[in-house]
C-alpha cells in the first residue's frame, strides 16, 4: 500500500476520533465474530470449486507487488467510520433487498469463444449481448470497473437503477458504502481493486423494481465474469451478498449468507470470502460489524497468500 493510500485510510479512522488499534492478523476475525457464529461457519461443509470455462492464462509479472505484512485493526476500538456513519441520502431504495429466488434452471447456450476473448472483444460482446431477456429493458450494460490487473476482485449481484443509467457498478448509496469499505482496507476504486457483478444488465420485476437475477440470467452472464477473472488473475475474491456467493460456489439457493461467512472458500483455486451486500447493510446496520470482520478475514487471507 502506498504512503498516500495509507495516509488516506488513517484519516478516515481519525474522523470518528479514535486511532487504529492493531492486533495480530490471526486474532482480528476472532475478535469480530461471536463464538457461536464462528462455530456454525466452521461446521459448514467444504464446497468444490465451480468449473472454469477455460484454463487460466500463465501468470503474468506482478503489477502490484504484495505490500509488507501489516496488522489488521481490531474491531473493538479501531472501527472504520462506515460502520456507524449513515444519513437519509445513504439509504437504499425502498423495497430493494438483494436476495435469491429459487427457480428451475433452464438450459443456456454459451458462446465458447468467450473463453478466449481479450478485454476489447469481451467488452464489445457484453455491450451487444442478447443472451437473456434482461437486454430488453436495459439502458446500459454494466461491464465492470477498476484495475484490470488488480489483486482484489469484488463481485456483486447486478446493476440497479443508478448503475443501469451510468453503466458503472456500485454508483448509488450502496456504491458509496462500498467505496468507504475499500478505503478502510487501504484500497480505492480503480487502484488494485476491480468491481464487477454476476449479471451485466439490470434485473427488474413487472413493476420496474430491482430484483435478483433468475438462474437462467445468471447462467447466461456468468461466462463473461469467468473470463474477467481469468484476465485479471486476482489474488482474492470477495463475494458481496447471497446472489454472488451462491452463483460462484454453485450452492443451494436456500443457503443463507450467515452459513458462508467466516470461512475461506475456493473458486477456481482462488480464495473467496463471502460478506453481505452493501445494499443489505444499508437496511441492516447491525450487521456492519460482521461485514468488517469478513473484510479483516479477506485481508488476512490476502497477506497469507501474498507471502
Amino acid at each position: 500500500m502506498s504512503q498516500s493510500t495509507f495516509a488516506a485510510s488513517a484519516r478516515v479512522l481519525e474522523e470518528i476520533g479514535v486511532g487504529p488499534v492493531w492486533v495480530r492478523r490471526h486474532l482480528a476475525v476472532e475478535a469480530a465474530e461471536p463464538e457461536a457464529e464462528v462455530a456454525a461457519a466452521a461446521s459448514a461443509p467444504a464446497q468444490a470449486p465451480a468449473p472454469a470455462l477455460a484454463q487460466p492464462k500463465p501468470a503474468q509479472p506482478d503489477a502490484h507487488p504484495a505490500p509488507a505484512s501489516r496488522p489488521v485493526p481490531a474491531q473493538d476500538d479501531g472501527l472504520p467510520p462506515w460502520l456507524s456513519e449513515m444519513n437519509e441520502a445513504d439509504m437504499a431504495p425502498p423495497g430493494f433487498m438483494p436476495y435469491d429466488e429459487e427457480d428451475d434452471e433452464p438450459a443456456v447456450r454459451i458462446n465458447p469463444a468467450i473463453a478466449t476473448m481479450d478485454w476489447s472483444k469481451l467488452k464489445e460482446t457484453v455491450a451487444e449481448c442478447r443472451q437473456c431477456g434482461l437486454c430488453n429493458g436495459r439502458k446500459k450494460t454494466v461491464f465492470g470497473v477498476g484495475d484490470e490487473k488488480a489483486r482484489w476482485l469484488f463481485i456483486g449481484e447486478g446493476p440497479g437503477r443508478n448503475e443501469d443509467a451510468q453503466g458503472e457498478p456500485f454508483v448509488g448509496p450502496a456504491g458509496k458504502l462500498l467505496d468507504n469499505m475499500l478505503v478502510a482496507m487501504g484500497l480505492k476504486r480503480g487502484e488494485n481493486a476491480y468491481i464487477a457483478n454476476i449479471v451485466k444488465c439490470r434485473p427488474t420485476d413487472e413493476g420496474g423494481k430491482d430484483r435478483p437475477p433468475s438462474p437462467q440470467e445468471v447462467a447466461s452472464c456468468l461466462p463473461y465474469l469467468q473470463r474477467q477473472i481469468a484476465l485479471i488473475q486476482p489474488t482474492v475474491l470477495v463475494a458481496l451478498g447471497k446472489t454472488a456467493a451462491l452463483s460462484l460456489l454453485g450452492l443451494d439457493p436456500a443457503t443463507p449468507v450467515s452459513k458462508l461467512r467466516g470461512t475461506v472458500h475456493r473458486y477456481q483455486d482462488l480464495p473467496l470470502v463471502v460478506t453481505y451486500h452493501p445494499a443489505y447493510l444499508l437496511r441492516q446496520l447491525g450487521d456492519k460489524s460482521k461485514a468488517w470482520a469478513d473484510l479483516c478475514l479477506a485481508m488476512t487471507t490476502y497477506a497469507d497468500t501474498s507471502d
